[in-house]
């Protein structure tokens, strides 16, 4: 047993590792985006408002896409975020097993292929299905259709106007500066195209520092089980024992039975019913199962030196402010962060009676040993709530140059180097207020930077293989490690 024990370090030891690096060199502003789920093939790295990359993991190499044309420059407060699916499409026709699509309106590429499809519209008998892309052909000219193939056959034939979307995901990004009608864009992963999105409601100039919060992960649900009962706003389940008021703001999916398909955010519950946001298509019955799930419609944008926090709907292409019922008690300066935190992999944060898990984005105030958390489903009303986390020990302090990204019940920080001083790592857990000493690179970087630069990204299908990617600030370097 002494002789296993003694073998914990070596086999523990924490080796970097240098990756092919980017094609050109971080600047003030510059970030990398990934997703909540650390699954995708995929990470952005955007570099100016012209000049963006996808890295691929599969490869370990960088490809040059499209660029998004910002109206403004890259700058402090540049951000972004990745939702897991993809712009709606719509079908022209297919069989039980494909779908076909005008190749001239959605060039939907290979990167689809082992993606899931799920089928929004049309089709009554297809609605809520979701199935897996197989393969893709295209068309020998520009003008003919695409075949998507999936794995086993829908209940219908696909008809011509159905609509659907694919979890090859979209990039959000937002340039800060005097904000214009091209400042906030997003990227379609699977055909390579960007689209502006509104800032309307937006303040007029954004900077400082930013970030961008998307509250939800493909593929996990927090609670699942068959309704009892339904009506035109609520779904009723007599056999739980929830907490008053703990689902506000997450969604509720309809994933077998009557009214199938159908997605509502939950503005309110109860011990045993759930109350959403608009009516149902088809109120849920006793044979209506269902699972509770992070809101994929939402995104919280945090920054700017101020403590007023806002959020977008990706359905309707619209801003509002959050108004806390408890507000944040100092601004998010330089050097700020921002982490949504999903399953901990805790039992307590995970108990349906009153969860935890999916329901706090946590944000390093900057400069400061300050943490904040805000309850998504907390204060009046679910307008959410901001608190104070008192971590130990309080003395580490983070500013410009630091990056985070949240896996399981930690949230790793990356904090400031510079071409004299290593970057130091370290892991802040959720579930014990601990700050914990991760690992330091003596692979020296340049000036620290502006900008989130850092990510986890999950490279087993079992998730137990974590690596923890990190790009240097004013230099070219992509390093990673294992995380264990």
């Amino acid at each position: 047993m002494a002789e296993a024990q003694n073998n914990i370090p070596t086999l523990n030891r924490k080796e970097w590792q240098t990756m092919m690096p980017t094609l050109t060199a971080t600047a003030a502003g510059g970030f990398v985006i990934s997703d909540n789920a650390n699954l995708s093939r995929f990470a952005m790295y955007v570099t100016s408002a012209t000049v963006h990359y996808l890295y691929d993991h599969l490869n370990d190499d960088w490809i040059p896409i499209a660029s998004g044309a910002f109206g403004t420059a890259i700058a402090a407060g540049a951000c972004g975020t990745y939702s897991d699916w993809s712009s709606t499409y719509t079908a022209t026709g297919g069989t039980t097993t494909t779908i076909t699509v005008n190749v001239a309106s959605f060039n939907i590429n290979q990167f689809a292929v082992g993606s899931t499809v799920e089928f929004l519209s049309g089709t009554a008998a297809n609605i809520g299905l979701r199935k897996t892309i197989t393969a893709i052909s295209h068309p020998a000219t520009a003008t003919g259709t695409i075949t998507l193939t999936f794995s086993d056959a829908a209940s219908g034939a696909v008809a011509n106007n159905d609509t659907f979307r694919l979890s090859t995901g979209t990039y959000f990004v937002l340039m800060p500066g005097t904000l214009t009608a091209t400042s906030f864009r997003k990227y379609d992963v699977a055909t390579g195209v960007w689209t502006s999105c509104t800032k309307t409601n937006l303040p007029a100039t954004w900077g400082t520092d930013g970030r961008m919060v998307t509250p939800s992960i493909m593929g996990v649900s927090y609670e699942s089980s068959t309704a009892t009962s339904g009506g035109a706003t609520s779904l009723t389940d007599s056999t739980k024992s929830w907490t008053a008021d703990q689902w506000i703001n997450y969604q509720v999916r309809i994933t077998g039975g009557t009214g199938i398909g159908q997605i509502r955010r939950i503005t309110d519950n109860d011990a045993t019913s759930l109350t959403v946001a608009s009516s149902w298509g088809t109120n849920p019955d006793a044979t209506s199962t269902y699972v509770i799930e992070g809101d994929e419609n939402s995104i919280y944008l945090l920054g700017n030196s101020a403590v007023t926090m806002y959020k977008y709907s990706i359905s309707g292409n619209s801003w509002a402010t959050v108004a806390p019922t408890t507000a944040r008690s100092g601004s998010p300066i330089a050097g700020m962060s921002a982490d949504f935190v999903g399953q901990t992999g805790d039992a307590g944060w995970a108990d349906v009676t009153n969860i935890k898990d999916g329901r706090y984005i946590y944000s390093l105030r900057g400069v400061t040993a300050a943490l904040d958390r805000f309850d998504i489903a907390g204060g009046t009303a679910g307008a959410g709530a901001w608190a104070v986390v008192t971590y130990h020990p309080v003395l580490q302090t983070f500013a410009t140059g630091d990056s985070t990204d949240w896996d399981g019940r930690y949230i790793y920080i990356a904090k400031e180097g510079t071409a004299a001083v290593p970057q130091r790592f370290y892991k802040f857990d959720v579930v014990g207020n601990a700050m914990i000493p991760l690992t330091t690179d003596w692979y020296l970087n340049g000036a620290a930077l502006l900008g989130n630069k850092m990510w986890v990204r999950n490279l087993s299908s079992n998730r137990k293989i974590l690596w923890l990617y990190n790009l240097g600030s004013t230099s070219t370097n992509l390093r990673r490690i294992m995380l264990f």
